[in-house]
């Protein structure tokens, strides 16, 4: 999804790893019957296809009822598996407290009921341990996702995704999906600045990693809803809302030291290409002559449409103001890949920049034709201003260029 460049260094594996390469964290709560049928499940499947030393660590949160018994049997039994008990509830602790104590270089974390298929769990890590990502989430909302659940559910989960990309701006496509990894670097450094200890958790964590200029991997999964599923559907989506007014407001006074985390977590810029033909030239020319062509229709649009009204020069003035700020915004996320506000108050300077010597151009050309002829037709005027667009068009793409070329976030 979001990176910075660079690549991280692969989990080293082989004759020599000490310990292990995948620690999966499975947090219960009054789990005493399905605790069993489900590590035990786990664990078999591990051992039969993940090719790396494994863990499963069962991390009890406070359960007033036989799990803790149950879970210190099964660490008894299975090899690889252990146990931490926690006197507070909370998933988001569990899952804090465990990774901070694990010393395996990948983390992960599935529900207690398996609702996702067992089969995803390789492709999910995979991207970690090689290095090529940096945090990996199950997603539900693929298109190539199979899900068996309730409408309620499923509404709730699009809903929250989506109240997600419009108010903190995630660009991940499920968060609450009960199936996630992360390598044990980035947790160290995201996971002091994780506040919430419960279902926000993820959330929180996803949208501190993107945040961080970090990886995120997506696997579509296979997943069947648990009808005997105890989260309140109510008191979670509520705890949300405050998690996301909460994180919000961080993200918006500055509360939260980003660039310190991207400097600690966060990929390195990619090195400049030494070819001739700058990276990338071909498709930004592609791009910006077609948001050229829309920006000349519009220009020509409005330049008609308030021709009568104003005279040509205000007219010209007016279309060409309209269609510059548009054409400089499109351009920034189309033609050269640049997302959020970070520099955009200067490229917009130099897309006025470019506005002024259109301008120039077009009102000079105006000018010139009306000298030389005090009443052109229409049609001379279009094909004038056409002519001054094309010359002004060359010279933006060249101060477009300079500015946002190689300066992404």
């Amino acid at each position: 999804m979001t990176a910075l460049g660079g690549p991280r260094a692969a989990v080293q594996v082989g004759p020599t790893t000490i310990g292990a390469v995948l620690d999966v964290v499975i947090p219960v709560y009054n789990e005493e019957t399905d605790l069993g049928p489900c590590v035990r499940r786990l664990h078999a499947h591990l051992s039969e296809h993940f090719p790396y030393p494994f863990q499963i660590t069962i991390a009890d949160n406070a359960s007033v009822d036989g799990t803790l018994g149950v879970a210190e049997a099964l660490a008894g039994e299975l090899p690889g598996v252990e146990v931490l008990h926690l006197d507070a509830k909370g998933r988001g602790r569990a899952l804090s407290a465990a990774w901070s104590a694990s010393s395996a270089p990948v983390l992960a974390y599935m529900d207690v009921d398996l609702s996702t298929d067992l089969a995803a769990l390789l492709p999910l890590v995979a991207p970690l341990i090689s290095g090529h990502s940096d945090l990996a989430i199950g997603t539900r909302l693929a298109r190539t996702s199979r899900v068996v659940r309730g409408t309620k559910r499923e509404v709730i989960s699009r809903a929250y995704n989506l109240l997600l990309r419009g108010a903190l701006a995630a660009r991940f496509s499920d968060a609450q999906c009960g199936f996630k990894a992360i390598r044990a670097d980035v947790a160290g450094g995201l996971l002091p600045l994780v506040k919430d200890t419960g279902w926000f958790f993820d959330t929180e964590l996803l949208v501190l990693a993107q945040r961080a200029g970090l990886r995120i991997h997506e696997v579509p999964v296979d997943w069947v809803d648990d009808p005997d599923s105890r989260v309140d559907i109510v008191a979670t989506a509520l705890a949300d809302l405050r998690g996301m007014g909460r994180l919000g407001r961080a993200l918006l006074t500055g509360a939260l030291p980003l660039t310190e985390l991207r400097a600690q977590v966060g990929r390195g810029p990619l090195a400049a290409s030494p070819a001739q033909v700058p990276v990338g030239l071909p498709r930004q020319l592609v791009r910006f002559a077609a948001v050229g062509v829309a920006s000349t229709l519009a220009y020509l649009l409005l330049f008609v449409a308030t021709r009568g009204a104003l005279g040509a020069q205000p007219a010209n003035l007016l279309a060409l103001l309209v269609t510059a700020v548009a054409n400089t915004a499109a351009n920034r996320r189309l033609t050269f890949g640049i997302s959020g506000r970070r520099h955009a108050g200067r490229h917009h300077v130099q897309g006025l920049l470019a506005f002024a010597l259109g301008l120039a151009l077009t009102s000079g050309s105006l000018a010139v034709l009306h000298a030389v002829d005090a009443a052109p037709t229409r049609l001379v005027e279009l094909a004038v201003l056409v002519a001054a667009n094309l010359a002004a068009t060359v010279l933006r793409f060249v101060l477009l260029r300079l500015g946002m070329h190689h300066r992404r976030n």
